[in-house]
């Protein structure tokens, strides 16, 4: 009784799926219907959209490719670009370097302040001339402040370039045409450290200018501000 219960259920089955299947063939038979019924000119409209459907998928995949090689193309010009303002901006900080080496910029940052002065004490039976800051100090200063990197250097507030001249003029040096008066303040911007300790180097210049009876004094500071060579007098 069983098997011919399960006979019945796979038959009964096998029946709906076979029905189902002619009902889904009849209706896509009702849709293509009119289509079959097309003439000659319906046809050659098909094909005619079908064509240009083509054509402007075709065209479509043209214009992608050109537009990821113009992006490429873009890409390599804007890193181009940025090297280019990159070399530019070099050049400019060369240049600004360049003024502020000779002179032409005016320039603020730390560095020291040496301070030649004359001898407070001279004996009674020695020679004023030999207790007094002559030209060869000041330019000993000058000289270990530019080795050690003093990026500018003044001197009482006048800027000096590569082509000053200090001459001594009685009791009195002349700096490019200007006299001063003792003492002398000589102005470096730099490394504070670095400079310092380039002049108080045993042996070095400090102790080469307390053995010629000049009075010296070097200090740190952090704000110094120099103004260019020739700079305009207020």
């Amino acid at each position: 009784m069983r098997r011919q219960a399960r006979s019945r259920v796979l038959l009964t089955f096998i029946c709906f799926v076979f029905g189902a299947m002619l009902g889904f063939s009849y209706q896509h038979a009702q849709k293509e219907a009119p289509r079959r019924q097309w003439g000659d000119s319906e046809w050659k409209k098909e094909y005619e959209y079908r064509s240009a459907l083509i054509a402007l998928q075709k065209e479509n995949r043209s214009l992608k490719q050109q537009l990821v090689e113009k992006q490429e193309e873009l890409a390599t010009w804007e890193e181009k670009l940025a090297e280019d303002r990159s070399n530019e901006a070099e050049l400019v900080k060369e240049a600004e370097q360049l003024r502020m080496h000779v002179g032409k910029a005016r320039v603020k940052g730390k560095g020291v302040a040496v301070t030649l002065s004359d001898s407070s004490y001279i004996p009674s039976e020695a020679s004023a001339t030999d207790y007094i800051v002559h030209e060869q100090h000041v330019w000993k200063v000058v000289h270990e402040l530019l080795i050690s990197g003093a990026e500018a250097v003044a001197i009482n507030g006048q800027r000096i370039s590569h082509r000053s001249y200090i001459v001594c003029n009685g009791p009195v040096i002349e700096v490019d045409g200007t006299q001063h008066a003792a003492p002398f303040v000589i102005s470096a911007i730099g490394d504070p450290d670095v400079l310092s300790s380039a002049l108080g180097l045993a042996g070095g210049v400090i102790d080469e200018l307390v053995e010629d009876h000049v009075d010296v004094k070097v200090e740190k500071q952090k704000d110094i501000v120099l103004d260019p060579v020739f700079a305009p007098k207020p």
